[in-house]
């Protein structure tokens, strides 16, 4: 396996002492790196509100260290924080980029953002037990109850990347595009991403030098 892909990087920085207490605190009591996988997978989607209408445009933000110590984070943020845990375990781990269509709230979606479409979406690679399977981390359970979605579970055996009806059985999420896989954050294609998909919104933000992009 390619050290890339469980090396510390400036984003994946999982040696950080903030990112650490909270990392050794949510996989305390934990016997095995199969249940510290999964435990930690449990903490970021939880523990962590997903928000979809929040991108930052510069590089420190996009840092482990950084992301931990908020409350909320977009899929991207998440998938960063899910990562360098796993690295910190040691267990060989990627970032995905995509983008996704949302059927569920779309109208308020497609409010503030201007589309049904999101992109890039972030979601996880991980090789554990022999073979690389992908994670998403991302809606965290009263999100999912609210939108009457299953919860998405995982524990490094089999793909869990989104939840593509709800419970009555209405399409609720499906991918479009794949940007890729990197072995650290890519931080410059996700600008370019925003500006492309986002011209009358993110490409300003970016143009005007802007820390934050508030759909």
């Amino acid at each position: 396996m390619d050290k890339k892909y469980t090396e510390e990087t400036y984003y994946l920085n999982f040696t950080d002492k903030v990112f650490q207490e909270i990392f050794q605190k949510a996989i305390e009591g934990c016997n095995s790196d199969k249940e510290r996988l999964k435990q930690w997978y449990l903490y970021v989607r939880d523990n962590w509100i997903y928000d979809p209408y929040t991108l930052y445009l510069t590089k420190e933000k996009y840092r482990a260290s950084d992301i931990v110590t908020r409350k909320s984070g977009h899929c991207i943020d998440k998938s960063i924080l899910f990562i360098s845990g796993l690295r910190a375990l040691n267990i060989p781990s990627s970032i995905h980029l995509a983008k996704v269509k949302n059927h569920i709230s779309a109208e308020r979606i497609i409010e503030k953002i201007g589309t049904d479409e999101l992109s890039p979406h972030g979601y996880a690679g991980v090789y554990f037990e022999g073979k690389w399977t992908k994670a998403s981390p991302i809606f965290d359970s009263n999100l999912c109850q609210y939108l009457n979605v299953a919860t998405l579970e995982y524990d490094g055996t089999e793909d869990s990347i989104f939840q593509e009806f709800n419970k009555e059985g209405a399409q609720f999420m499906e991918y479009l595009e794949d940007y890729g896989e990197y072995a650290d954050v890519p931080f410059e294609n996700i600008k370019e991403i925003l500006a492309r998909e986002y011209p009358d919104t993110a490409a300003q933000a970016i143009a005007s030098g802007l820390e934050q992009l508030k759909f």
